[in-house]
């Protein structure tokens, strides 16, 4: 059985009439969070604030709406919103961050997994991969500039305390990676970009959910995964993002530059199993040139497939 579509439109004056998006799920249930949005615009609706509205990040909303003009995209229009996401291959466990997605995901202990939009470093800064921990939880943090970001501006305080002017904003988790934390920020239109030096920023609500679930020793691990596979209702649904060096090329016209496709071949034959022969590989065909950062159904009902 497919997932529900859900379906968020506008009606009247200017009433959301959206469900409450389901962002989290038993983890143990299957290899999907969240649940499929298809979104009809407003006159004054822009691509950012939709996606700050639904929990989303700027290049992600934009990989799933490439023709669509994110300051203009005009009333009557029919947006993918990528609100379902395949859980990545990794550990679930504390924090797993990947950064082709620029998605956070945290697994609490009582199973259920919750996940977030994020914003991480740019080129020559990129967040670093690996597995590092919780080292400190700080409530009105103090920036510090690094001795990089001291060069690159020389106009630069020594250190910004509280306030609106603190790029942390009111929240930081810091990480036992020195100088990386997981924060807030004074610029939530850097959610879904690649535009900090190399830390972790959420919305400011975001940051505030994360901090009260989060303790200090949580493990973090980081990922680089433009393909995930999971299982859902015995059904495989494949997830296909452009690289994370796209994210700057998505975020200014549009389209990812990368010219490859991404294979995933393999990884199919090997999360498929028993299954390879329910395999529709005209939809993994599709979902490898369209790299949509949207899960993908690839398999066919049992009496669809064919014999071997």
């Amino acid at each position: 059985m497919r997932h529900s579509l859900r379906l968020a439109r506008v009606l009247g004056a200017g009433v959301l009439a959206a469900l409450t998006l389901a962002t989290s799920r038993p983890a143990s249930a299957d290899d999907l969070v969240g649940f499929p949005t298809i979104y009809e615009t407003r006159d004054e609706d822009t691509l950012p604030d939709i996606a700050r509205r639904f929990d989303l990040g700027y290049v992600e909303i934009r990989t799933a709406n490439p023709d669509i003009d994110p300051w203009l995209p005009g009333a009557g229009k029919w947006l993918t919103l990528p609100t379902q996401h395949i859980i990545p291959q990794a550990t679930r466990r504390g924090i797993v961050i990947n950064l082709p997605e620029l998605r956070l995901y945290y697994f609490a202990a009582n199973g259920q997994v919750s996940t977030f939009p994020i914003g991480i470093g740019g080129e020559g800064k990129e967040t670093p991969l690996g597995t590092t921990k919780i080292r400190a939880k700080r409530i009105h943090p103090t920036w510090v500039p690094t001795a990089s970001e001291h060069a690159e501006d020389p106009n630069l305080p020594q250190s910004i305390g509280p306030g609106p002017d603190n790029p942390m904003g009111e929240l930081a988790l810091y990480l036992a990676w020195s100088g990386y934390a997981i924060h807030g920020t004074n610029k939530p239109f850097s959610i879904g970009r690649r535009d900090s030096h190399g830390c972790i920023r959420l919305y400011p609500a975001d940051i505030d959910a994360l901090f009260s679930m989060v303790k200090e020793g949580t493990p973090v691990t980081v990922v680089n995964e433009p393909i995930k596979a999971g299982w859902s209702n015995d059904e495989l649904y494949i997830e296909v993002h452009p690289y994370e060096s796209d994210a700057d090329a998505i975020e200014t016209v549009g389209k990812a530059q990368t010219e490859e496709t991404i294979d995933v071949d393999d990884m199919i034959v090997r999360v498929a199993g028993d299954a390879v022969g329910r395999i529709d590989w005209t939809a993994v065909d599709h979902a490898k040139r369209e790299r949509s950062g949207i899960p993908v159904q690839v398999t066919l009902p049992a009496s669809s497939s064919p014999m071997p």
